[in-house]
């Protein structure tokens, strides 16, 4: 009969299906483990671990059995050779070897002494051998033991997959010597019905043990890492609900392993957070209140200026003196009003460098501030006269000035001192100018260190912002710079560092 050949494209796109099916399938399996919970994928690995741990059990159990019930046979055909060994000749009479050959559950025996084989009790009619099992004694090396159990254990796993029609012959040691051997034919049926009894008694007795083990090993599990770590992940959940309510914040549980430090980092990092965003609203709320009078607070700058600008007409050389400088306060207040929402909104303009001479600068800044003042501070100018750096200006002026001012507030925040002094020097290295602010003041608190350049957090008096540093640090970073305090045994010293602008 003739059978039809599909067709090879028929056969590609019935593989492809299949591939394709399996590929689903596995990726389906992969998804639906992936959204299981934790306690879920711990019944499972758990289950899955016992059932593995319970197999290497059984395995071996079954084929240490399955050699002890062959090595019994051949004890009791031992017995039945040294009976043989009674008679002249050792001839038996058919009665006794029919008894023989049912104690001992065999249907022939053979033996073996000093090379000289001999048949004991002879089968019954004709045999047919389908297998030849020889039973050796136990190894003295560790691998040959090893090979040799799962030699035993191959051989069990065959009894009872094949076993059940087949005639085998056995061979063991009979006596110290290993050439004397007793050799016995049986059934295997009756051992793999033996075996089936033994294999289900200890398949009953696993699964209980595997249950109460599970359930073990599930409970400490699950105490130990699987609800803690639910706890976490709620906590997250529940605190991202509310970053800013407190009392969602991780409480600790006093463990002190991994899953307790991961309890105490998150709960820090949730009261950082908490602060942070509790700091953002309330600058917020500031840029709100500073958008709100920005333009009121224009105009009453615009109305001083006009004031001021009449001023000028007045002959008087003290007037004279001072209102140039009031006039270019009044300029630098109007114009950083109509910048002041560009800290809380944008970064700060870009620098508009030029090489100028440093020392006018600060002669300006000393100026501004009211420096030197008789009796209370002094202040040392001790800049080169022809050293000159490639800044901006204004923002050289304002970054200066924050520093001056807080030095100046140093020294007045202690009582009594009438020998204070700011002392502003600079000197050149290479393409870069290094200019120094010190002051014999309080100096800068090891508290206020750890948040020096960070606004509302560095402040060193009770009251301030600390916007001051924070702005100074970033008009000298945004020359390309940078502002540094430096460890000093009196007051307080930083220092700018300004790069030419070639120099990266």
């Amino acid at each position: 009969m003739q059978r039809a050949i599909p067709d090879s494209s028929e056969v590609s796109e019935k593989n492809a299906a299949d591939t394709s099916g399996s590929g689903v399938s596995w990726r389906g399996m992969l998804r639906f483990w992936s959204n299981r919970g934790l306690a879920a994928k711990l019944i499972a690995l758990t289950a899955l671990f016992v059932l593995i741990a319970e197999t290497l059990i059984f395995l071996p159990a079954i084929a240490n059995y399955r050699v002890r019930w062959l090595q019994e046979r051949l004890t009791a055909a031992q017995l039945a050779a040294l009976a043989s060994d009674a008679f002249p000749g050792g001839q038996i009479p058919s009665a006794l070897r029919a008894d023989l050959l049912r104690t001992a559950e065999v249907r022939a025996i053979a033996s073996r002494r000093e090379g000289e084989r001999r048949l004991v009790l002879p089968a019954q009619g004709d045999l047919t051998i389908d297998y030849v099992y020889y039973l050796q004694r136990e190894p003295d090396s560790f691998w040959e033991g090893l090979g040799l159990k799962i030699s035993q254990v191959s051989d069990a796993i065959t009894t009872l997959t094949d076993g059940g029609g087949r005639t085998i012959r056995v061979a063991g040691h009979a006596g110290p010597d290993n050439n004397d051997l007793i050799e016995i034919v049986i059934p295997e049926a009756p051992l793999k019905a033996a075996m089936v009894r033994y294999g289900l008694n200890i398949l009953w007795l696993s699964i209980i043990l595997s249950l109460m083990t599970a359930f073990v090993v599930y409970f400490a599990l699950s105490r130990l890492f699987v609800k803690p770590l639910t706890r976490l992940t709620r906590n997250m959940l529940h605190f991202s609900e509310d970053p800013e309510d407190a009392a969602r914040i991780m409480p600790e549980s006093g463990r002190m392993d991994e899953i307790g430090i991961a309890e105490r980092e998150l709960a820090s990092m949730q009261r950082q957070l908490s602060g942070l965003l509790s700091q953002r609203n309330r600058l917020a709320q500031l840029g709100l209140a500073v958008s709100k009078i920005n333009h009121d607070l224009r105009n009453m700058l615009a109305n001083a200026q006009l004031i001021s600008d009449r001023l000028v007409d007045i002959p008087d050389p003290t007037v004279q003196r001072f209102v140039p400088k009031l006039i270019a306060s009044l300029d630098r207040a109007i114009q950083f009003c109509n910048s002041s929402l560009q800290f809380g909104a944008a970064s700060e303009d870009a620098p508009r460098r030029e090489l100028m001479l440093l020392k006018p600068l600060v002669e300006e800044v000393a100026d501004s501030q009211g420096l030197p003042r008789e009796g209370a501070i002094a202040f040392v100018d001790d800049v080169d006269p022809t050293l000159r750096v490639d800044a901006d200006h204004e923002h050289l002026f304002r970054a200066m000035s924050n520093l001056v001012r807080n030095a100046m507030q140093a020294i007045e925040g202690i009582e009594g001192k009438t020998d204070g002094e700011v002392r502003i020097s600079a000197h050149r290295e290479g393409r870069k100018v290094i200019i120094d602010v010190r002051d014999n003041g309080a100096g800068v608190p090891q508290k206020a260190r750890e948040n020096l350049f960070k606004a509302f957090q560095g402040s060193t008096k009770k009251g301030g912002t600390g916007l001051g540093l924070v702005i100074a640090a970033e008009l000298v970073q945004a020359h390309g710079g940078r502002l540094t305090l430096v460890d000093s045994r009196i007051g307080a010293h930083f220092r700018i560092v300004l790069p030419d602008r070639s120099v990266d």
